[in-house]
């Protein structure tokens, strides 16, 4: 299964995310420059559990490489398809995680679960001499945060059968969950010299999986109000779509409209089509500057017509997104 895109909408920059990207990718232009089967290098940038628990090989490295191999080892490569894969995969799910967390946590966050994950494959082999690089223990926390928040949200596959692809949109939760399986089933049928490191995948989602429910007792710190100023998108879709509701005894509908902080500042203009029946006409929707969250804005007879040429109107809930 490759995923393509998912559906989750997304009101901030993932500036974290971008540069954890550019990150990888200058790592991995070093090792074009230097050779991607230059086994010194990853033997010591790389997570090599015998390089901890074995001290005729403990003894070759420094303290200070024992520490910075648990960092270094997430941002290695062993070629292209392994680096492109999960980029790939860290722009699907990143932008929705880092939006949830912050940027600061967020970068704590994706940290942590690559040393979890990394600690998970070293507890479970921990004499492996093979070294573990890339990035996809962090990811797979990533991947874990994205289960839990967004279940309902829909990932578009790509699953190929024989040589014929066929494009399916499957929910976030059955995605990952089939994932999460996959690399149990692999984990629990392959040894540690398998080539991959099944365990720190299964680590790194656990992982990610319970610091979504520690960041939810944590509180919002200022830093992250003033951070979020900076990433939040400036705008939202100019076209919508408002999924109006009523009463049966009511010829009034009422909906949601979406705006960011920065246009209920200033003021924006909106086109909204509103389905109804076997119509979905287009209007114009005038926001004033300095909306305030839950405004409610009423829109003169473009609600339901009733007996005796009576007809409704619309009333728009404003919510605004990124509010601060």
């Amino acid at each position: 299964m490759i995923p393509i895109r998912d559906n989750q909408p997304s009101n901030c920059f993932p500036v974290v995310t971008y540069i954890l990207m550019g990150i990888n990718l200058l790592v991995f232009l070093l090792q074009l420059n230097i050779g991607l089967d230059n086994k010194a290098f990853f033997y010591s940038y790389g997570l090599v559990p015998a390089k901890y628990s074995v001290h005729e090989m403990s003894k070759h490295f420094s303290t200070a490489n024992h520490l910075f191999s648990v960092f270094s080892y997430m941002f290695l490569h062993g070629g292209f398809l392994h680096f492109i894969g999960n980029m790939w995969t860290l722009y699907i799910f990143g932008d929705n995680v880092e939006e949830h967390f912050g940027a600061l946590r967020f970068l704590g966050f994706y940290l942590i679960c690559g040393i979890v994950s990394g600690m998970f494959h070293f507890f479970l082999n921990s004499v492996s001499m093979v070294p573990t690089i890339g990035a996809s223990g962090a990811i797979a926390g990533v991947m874990g945060a994205y289960f839990l928040l967004y279940p309902k949200s829909r990932i578009l596959t790509l699953i190929p059968i024989i040589i014929i692809p066929w494009f399916v949109e499957i929910p976030a939760f059955i995605f990952l969950g089939i994932w999460f399986l996959i690399q149990f089933l692999n984990a629990a049928g392959s040894g540690a010299g398998s080539g991959i490191a099944w365990w720190a995948h299964i680590g790194g989602f656990i992982a990610g999986f319970f610091l979504v429910k520690l960041n939810q007792k944590l509180p919002i710190t200022g830093t992250r109000l003033k951070l979020d100023q900076f990433t939040a998108k400036k705008r939202s879709p100019r076209l919508q779509m408002i999924v109006a509701s009523g009463r049966t005894d009511s010829p009034d509908l009422y909906g949601n409209i979406d705006i960011t902080s920065i246009e209920a500042f200033s003021g924006t203009n909106k086109m909204v089509t509103i389905p109804w029946g076997f119509y979905k006409p287009l209007y114009k929707v005038k926001i004033p500057p300095k909306v305030k969250q839950g405004t409610k804005l009423r829109l003169s007879g473009m609600g339901k017509s009733i007996p005796g040429g009576i007809k409704g109107d619309m009333y728009l809930t404003v919510n605004i997104k990124n509010a601060f």
